[in-house]
């Protein structure tokens, strides 16, 4: 197969007419929704047949669906979504379902830079990060022998949760570990989760300023997860008890919950995305457009990062008609509406070589 050449497919673009791609799942919705509201055309990837469910939901149903019988089909129509002047929006389900690597190599342009995907996948890369970028983070524990505290267990790759465990001891982590699967063991921080949901644009220049003339960050909304079976623990006692039944919790998200956090914290949150930006462009040449760091508050009102997700994450979901934050950037601004309004902002400077790789 020719190498892809981004540079030279988005020259054969016309610019003023593309169209933005996405998989029918995680969220999608608030793609589909927001492209349209920036008057953007959108294109649906399902598997089977086109899904029912977005006929309730019309000004969010794409404009055409590709219907394939495997996600890995999507490489037999590279050429027809290049005809249309596709640009892929990434998210969560469609990097799982497609594959990390199979992503990272497919030939049709996509919105941002598709070398974050290496370091946020890999746990080991993704501290090499972060210890760049001067992060709080937990302690993390080689040899699960001497886990001598509480921790998580986390496998490589997102998955939504499934999967994750809590470990006291050594025994624990025997009976919780999937044999054959790279993991990763870290301190459990006892505080309040928080999911920060930021931008960086390259392109702007008004708003926060990130360091070194790397264009600003946007902080647009904050969630907290809903996850099976833990959440519901608490009403059946405690986990030692429970696992003596056969009963383990689990951390599989099934819901977002919105909030926001108290106002003197909100320095520190600026502080750390502009950090983490400016580390990822010293290392892999910048984290482009949506991306949530994913924190503990702890009683200190410290934050402490336990997770990066390098593009658009479902907790904005509750967000697609603005937050309190993004409202004081922007009525009715969503995640999904900012990615096209990035995009639409590279084609007027003839910037998108800056924006879609």
């Amino acid at each position: 197969m020719v190498a892809f050449n981004v540079e030279k497919v988005l020259d054969g673009y016309s610019k003023d007419d593309l169209t933005l791609v996405t998989v029918c799942s995680h969220s999608s919705l608030q793609i589909f929704h927001g492209a349209k509201k920036e008057g953007m055309k959108t294109l649906g990837i399902a598997v089977g047949r086109p899904p029912k469910l977005y006929d309730a939901f019309p000004l969010a149903k794409p404009d055409e669906f590709l219907i394939l019988d495997r996600y890995d089909e999507i490489q037999d129509h590279v050429d027809d979504i290049i005809a249309d002047n596709g640009v892929v929006i990434p998210h969560g389900s469609f990097v799982e379902y497609l594959g990390a690597n199979n992503f990272k190599e497919l030939p049709i342009p996509t919105f941002g830079n598709r070398k974050v995907l290496e370091w946020e996948s890999d746990r080991n890369m993704e501290r090499v990060w972060w210890e760049k970028a001067g992060i709080n983070m937990p302690v993390e524990i080689k040899d699960p022998k001497k886990i001598d505290r509480p921790v998580m267990v986390k496998y490589q790759g997102a998955r939504g949760g499934r999967g994750f465990f809590i470990a006291k001891d050594y025994n624990q982590f025997k009976l919780g570990i999937e044999h054959g699967e790279k993991f990763n063991i870290q301190e459990y921080i006892l505080g309040t989760r928080y999911y920060l949901h930021y931008f960086h644009s390259p392109l702007r220049t008004n708003g926060y300023s990130v360091d070194g003339g790397k264009g600003i960050v946007e902080l647009l909304s904050m969630d907290r997860r809903d996850e099976t079976n833990i959440d519901e623990m608490y009403k059946l006692g405690s986990q030692e008890e429970l696992k003596e039944h056969g009963i383990y919790p689990t951390f599989v998200v099934t819901g977002n919950l919105p909030l926001v956090i108290r106002e003197s914290l909100l320095n520190k949150a600026f502080k750390m995305a502009e950090d983490v930006i400016k580390s990822s462009y010293e290392l892999f040449g910048g984290m482009i457009g949506p991306f949530c760091l994913e924190t503990v508050v702890t009683d200190k009102l410290e934050f402490v990062v336990f997770e990066i997700s390098a593009r658009i994450v479902a907790g904005t979901n509750p967000y697609i008609t603005g937050s309190p934050y993004a409202d004081m950037i922007e009525p009715d601004l969503s995640t999904g509406r900012r990615i096209a309004q990035e995009i639409k902002l590279g084609q007027k400077l003839d910037r998108l070589g800056e924006i879609i790789t």
